[in-house]
């Protein structure tokens, strides 16, 4: 790093991942980042150097702990019940309210931060995307993983990796609907249905 930082920095990057969740990549300012992780600017620029390095920090921590909710998800012994407990577990993270912007605004959900981040143009710089890949290579291979397994290989109509290229890209297109319609029963629905698709009738 280049400073030593003076700070609790667990908390710093929890505190600044809400802060890009809410804002996004390029509407986020060093200052209002100083002013979530009670962090003086100096000593983030010192401790980091700029505004990409904490993304990317919080970012990995972030990926880090979804995919290791995905992959106790995709534990349970019967591989629809499994892609349920994924698709539960996506709607409700992306549901969930955002913190207020003042008194008379209205409550909005916070949405996805990795979609939110992929389609903020000011973000796309190499090693952003390549973060943003990493996150949905990794969430693809937990999902192929599990559906690899016998039990859910026989029943499946599409090979393992093509089952969970399709899973995290309807993922994507499901945070868009989330944003129009806010009806988690309506998303979960339509996730049921994407799943009765690909496997093979009992």
């Amino acid at each position: 790093m280049a400073g030593i930082k003076q700070f609790n920095e667990e908390d710093a990057l929890e505190r600044a991942m809400h802060v890009f969740w809410q804002r996004g990549y390029g509407a986020t300012s060093m200052q209002e980042l100083a002013q979530a992780t009670g962090v003086l600017r100096g000593s983030l620029y010192n401790a980091y150097g700029d505004k990409q390095a904490i993304f990317l920090l919080a970012f990995a921590r972030y990926q880090r702990r979804y995919l290791e909710t995905v992959r106790e998800h995709m534990q349970l012994s019967d591989p629809v019940a499994a892609l349920r407990a994924y698709f539960a577990y996506v709607i409700k993270s992306m549901s969930e309210l955002a913190p207020g912007r003042g008194e008379d605004a209205a409550p909005r959900t916070r949405g996805c931060l990795t979609t939110k981040i992929a389609t903020d143009e000011t973000a796309m710089d190499e090693p952003v995307r390549n973060a943003l890949r990493g996150m949905l290579e990794g969430l693809g291979l937990v999902l192929e993983e599990r559906l690899a397994a016998p039990d859910a290989v026989a029943r499946l109509r599409l090979s393992p990796q093509d089952a969970a290229r399709l899973l995290v890209t309807f993922t994507r297109g499901n945070v868009v609907m989330e944003r129009i319609y806010h009806g988690p029963e309506q998303l979960q629905a339509t996730a049921d249905s994407l799943i009765q698709l690909l496997f093979k009738a009992d």
